[in-house]
């Protein structure tokens, strides 16, 4: 059975820890004194535009402007039947983008240290079994879900039910839930949007402006959780503990609520669980051993035999390690929720047949990650390369 830990401490800092049979599996943290704009969805002013990057600034109220590609400001399109990359290379930021012209957007990413926040015309609004696209016109379904009479059961019970100029992304929850609940889901994701059009027609004159703020931390990622046989839900707060107990009203689900008031670290003794996500060395059970190095661009993992010397040939001791750091890779990965480009340096093999198997290992753990993933394969130095997109920023 899989818990749902929220703990608060003094400062109102949250960490919110999927755990699985005492072993802790997903964390995400949410600090009370960062303000965050991601989901967050603007009425917000065109600054200036730069045509030789596509681009432009958008003032939306929050102090430092927001930077918005011209790809996110063109009608999304349908990647199989449409190459996105032609359109935009026809198109002119200039001729749709003009300084002082407000425009709708929606923050995707939050701002840092160096860049300011990134946004987007094309809104998402994520319930429990979809995700609600205003103005697209298709129907995107998880690659999560691989069974297909499923996802063409799906797909005919939107293709019913979608509303006129939307586009609907069924995400894997949705998997085995009636026509009843998944229609449910829509038609409140269609009366969310309505209530959004609606703050910004009215707030036209006082642009920039916050037309919708995204929900906290907390009810995005029940909402994601709750449907992944979550059996009960530990928090040590209150007032945090009511509003999860009208969450889960709302989704009709049979869980377990438990409200304890002292640090919930030691359940699990999750607090050592949590410490060891901070270092940068993760050691293998054969006596190898992973680093974990990200940096601004990309996140880069190096695999190492360490104290394993094996006991046949160097290929198959070379093998055994890479194996196993492909197991905790998979699980780190998910773990930390490492997003963006990420590099695997293993231990170089030199039978194609054992590469293959790495792959194929890596790909089947990477299953029980919800994230999206994608596996590109090994380039001429050896190095693997692939993609993981953010579950949520732990900053």
């Amino acid at each position: 059975m899989k818990e749902i830990i929220i703990n608060i401490d003094k400062e109102k800092n949250k960490t919110i820890m999927l755990v699985e049979n005492g072993n802790l599996i997903e964390r995400y943290v949410e600090n009370s004194r960062i303000k965050r704009l991601e989901g967050n969805i603007y009425i917000g002013k065109i600054q200036n535009v730069l045509q030789g990057m596509q681009a432009a600034f958008v003032d939306i109220g929050e102090g430092k402007n927001t930077f918005i590609h011209i790809k996110d400001i063109l009608p999304k399109l349908d990647t199989k039947t449409n190459n996105p990359e032609e359109v935009i290379g026809k198109s002119n930021i200039k001729d749709i983008a003009k300084p002082g012209m407000p425009i709708l957007v929606q923050v995707k990413r939050d701002s840092t240290n160096k860049k300011g926040a990134r946004v987007s015309t094309h809104i998402n609004l994520p319930g429990r079994f979809c995700v609600y696209m205003p103005d697209a016109d298709f129907i995107t379904v998880s690659q999560k879900i691989e069974n297909q009479k499923e996802r063409e059961r799906l797909v005919q019970i939107v293709q019913k039910n979608i509303p006129k100029n939307a586009g609907i992304i069924i995400r894997t929850s949705s998997i085995g839930k009636s026509e009843a609940e998944i229609v449910e889901d829509i038609r409140n994701l269609e009366k969310q949007w309505n209530k959004i059009k609606e703050v910004s027609k009215n707030s036209q004159e006082t642009v920039p402006s916050l037309v919708y703020k995204n929900s906290g931390i907390v009810k995005r990622i029940l909402t994601d959780l709750i449907d992944q046989d979550v059996g009960k839900i530990v928090v040590n707060n209150k007032k945090q503990y009511n509003e999860i107990v009208s969450i889960v009203k709302e989704t009709k689900q049979k869980i377990e609520l438990v409200l304890k008031e002292e640090s919930l670290l030691d359940m699990y003794d999750l607090g050592t669980q949590l410490e060891r996500i901070e270092n940068r060395k993760v050691w293998l059970k054969c006596g190898g051993f992973i680093t974990i190095d990200k940096t601004e661009a990309l996140t880069a993992i190096d695999v190492n035999s360490g104290k394993y010397i094996g006991t046949k040939n160097l290929e198959q001791t070379v093998y055994i390690v890479n194996k196993e750091a492909s197991i905790e890779i998979a699980k780190q990965l998910r773990l930390r929720d490492i997003g963006g480009i990420i590099i695997i340096d293993y231990i170089d093999m030199k039978e194609k047949e054992h590469k293959e198997k790495i792959i194929e290992v890596l790909r089947d753990n990477l299953k029980n990650d919800r994230s999206k993933t994608q596996i590109v394969g090994f380039t001429e130095l050896n190095l693997l390369e692939m993609t993981r997109k953010h579950m949520c920023s732990n900053d």
